[in-house]
């Protein structure tokens, strides 16, 4: 397991910017100039596992009292027909999933079906229908 790299008091900055919606209405370039660093600086920075970590959270720090009045318009969208919202919804409350695996065992003696004889008598109807071609 690697060391993780510790985040700067600059890329903390810059994150708090990136993490407002509109980047707390300043250019990339604007936040370099007031970090005092390179706007390419700030691109490398944001290209770092790291750094992309700490700002989605805090993207989601920022944004998670406000999840309330987001399902609330979804399902207002949701009950004016908005299919796509009543998906999005049910799914966040666990209530629909994309995909359901299901998986079975079955015993050689299953509720009195012998499946032995039921591959035999497959491959004898596989022969039979070769015989008649």
């Amino acid at each position: 397991m690697g060391l993780k790299h510790e985040l700067t008091a600059d890329q903390w900055t810059a994150i708090s910017y990136l993490a407002q919606p509109n980047r707390g209405g300043k250019e990339l370039q604007e936040i370099a100039d007031e970090i005092g660093i390179h706007r390419n600086t700030l691109t490398n920075w944001r290209k770092k596992p790291d750094f992309q970590a700490a700002l989605k959270g805090e993207i989601v720090s920022n944004t998670h009292s406000r999840l309330p009045e987001v399902f609330g318009a979804m399902a207002d969208h949701a009950i004016k027909g908005n299919a796509a919202m009543a998906k999005l919804i049910l799914q966040a409350n666990g209530m629909l999933v994309d995909k359901a695996e299901i998986s079975t065992t079955v015993s050689q003696e299953s509720d009195g079906v012998n499946m032995d004889d039921i591959r035999a008598r497959i491959a004898a109807h596989r022969e039979q229908k070769e015989r008649i071609q």
